[in-house]
């Protein structure tokens, strides 16, 4: 992830039910996007629950002879996982610990200690969070109708499997270091995306249509999301990430999860995904950052989408996240960046995959729905109704869209526009096919 499971009934609380758009071809942004041979959505294992007392099995070692990764293990837990004062067991297995506000990793930060969470900025003008006939976003773990008490926040537990699962236990929660190229084709990492740059951006709005990509191999992923970029794209540069993805790696399972990512230096030793670092301040009792969405989309069947914005609250200068109709999470903190404390000076919407050539070929690992953007609606994903906010804190619709597929052959991305919509693109891809080797 960088600049950088399978089917279930419908609950009652649900992403995004996605209408279908009239029928407006989206134009053809690029005559080389190649179509290739389409490899079928196929259904997606599942992990079981862990017992919420018992650890796992071969994963109890006594203290005398205990491996060096599993203490180093042991200390990073004790510190990120806070007291509970109620935890939950979702159904996909994860344990969401409802944490006092005021004792989340965030407030470890010396910048932060004894402070408070901030009450809720002024929204972007041009914010309408019910535009559409659907119902709200939301997540596994809630869907039994449990909730986190007022003055707490509901957090993903990290779990010594988690950290174990881990390429690297100094760097569990980040991102590995690379060369930072904005098209980023020799490292592994590619994309299909849209992006506006060149001005002074100050958030940015979209509807990201669900999906459970396949993954298929441990350390590679799948995502889709917005970056909120500033800075060059070398040591100094400052991302702020919102969106889904699937990481075998860092989930265990092969769910699509809300996540979010920041980091001021180009991912070297500042910043983490979610709330696994000092950095993010969540506000929002009702969102587990790092949980599953539930339901997600299915080939010709009923699709479904999240709506998330990013954008810096003009009057202390923070950067704010809203999730689904209206939800506000919470809050980056400005002192942690350095080109982010004024304005970003580009926007990116779309996927983006790790390839790792493992067998010594490209990845079979989807982006989007596993299938090319020429597919369309109820087929393959898409972003819709994209937005960038302005100087004067209002939604305004991108121009000078720009579009960028690393590979085409393998993802591609294709640009529409229409009345229900607005801005929009398609996007994704199979991998591994007779014309992506």
């Amino acid at each position: 992830r960088r600049a950088k499971q399978h089917s279930f009934s419908q609950p009652k609380h649900s992403s995004k039910l996605a209408l279908s758009p009239p029928r407006i071809m989206p134009m053809l942004v690029s005559s080389f996007l190649a179509l290739c041979l389409l490899s079928p959505v196929l259904s997606l294992p599942t992990t079981a629950p862990e017992s919420i007392n018992n650890p796992p099995v071969n994963q109890t070692f006594h203290p005398h002879n205990e491996p060096h990764k599993l203490k180093k293990a042991h200390a990073y837990l004790k510190k990120i996982n806070k007291p509970a004062v109620k935890t939950i067991q979702s159904p996909d297995g994860d344990l969401i610990d409802c944490v006092l506000s005021h004792l989340q990793p965030a407030f470890d930060h010396p910048q932060l200690k004894g402070q408070k969470a901030l009450d809720p900025p002024e929204r972007p003008k041009g914010n309408d969070s019910t535009t559409d006939d659907v119902t709200d976003a939301f997540q596994l773990w809630a869907e039994a109708g449990e909730s986190c008490p007022e003055g707490t926040i509901p957090i993903r537990r990290t779990t010594e499997r988690d950290m174990l699962r881990a390429s690297s236990i100094r760097r569990f929660g980040r991102k590995l270091r690379r060369n930072v190229r904005r098209d980023s084709t020799g490292s592994g990492h590619e994309h299909a995306v849209v992006y506006v740059n060149g001005d002074q951006f100050y958030g940015a709005k979209a509807s990201i249509n669900v999906w459970a990509p396949r993954v298929t191999d441990e350390y590679e992923f799948s995502l889709s999301q917005i970056w909120v970029i500033s800075g060059s794209f070398g040591n100094d540069l400052n991302t702020i990430e919102a969106g889904w993805q699937v990481s075998p790696e860092l989930y265990g399972d092969n769910y699509p999860r809300f996540f979010t990512y920041w980091t001021t230096d180009a991912y070297q030793a500042t910043g983490c995904y979610n709330l696994l670092c000092s950095g993010f301040v969540q506000t929002n009792r009702r969102i587990a950052i790092g949980a599953a969405i539930s339901p997600r989309s299915s080939y010709n069947g009923r699709q479904f989408d999240i709506s998330v914005m990013v954008w810096k609250d003009p009057k202390h200068g923070h950067w704010w996240l809203q999730f689904g109709s209206g939800l506000l999470v919470g809050y980056w903190p400005a002192y942690l960046f350095s080109h982010l404390r004024s304005h970003a000076n580009m926007v990116q919407f779309g996927g983006e995959i790790v390839n790792t050539r493992s067998r010594g070929y490209h990845t079979s690992t989807q982006m989007g729905s596993g299938h090319f953007a020429g597919e369309g609606f109820k087929r393959s994903s898409y972003f819709r109704n994209l937005q960038i906010v302005d100087w004067d804190n209002s939604l305004i619709p991108p121009s000078n869209l720009r579009i960028l597929a690393d590979h085409p052959s393998c993802y591609d991305v294709r640009q529409g526009r229409n009345r229900v919509w607005g801005t929009y693109f398609y996007y994704g891809g199979p991998g591994r096919n007779v014309r992506c080797p």
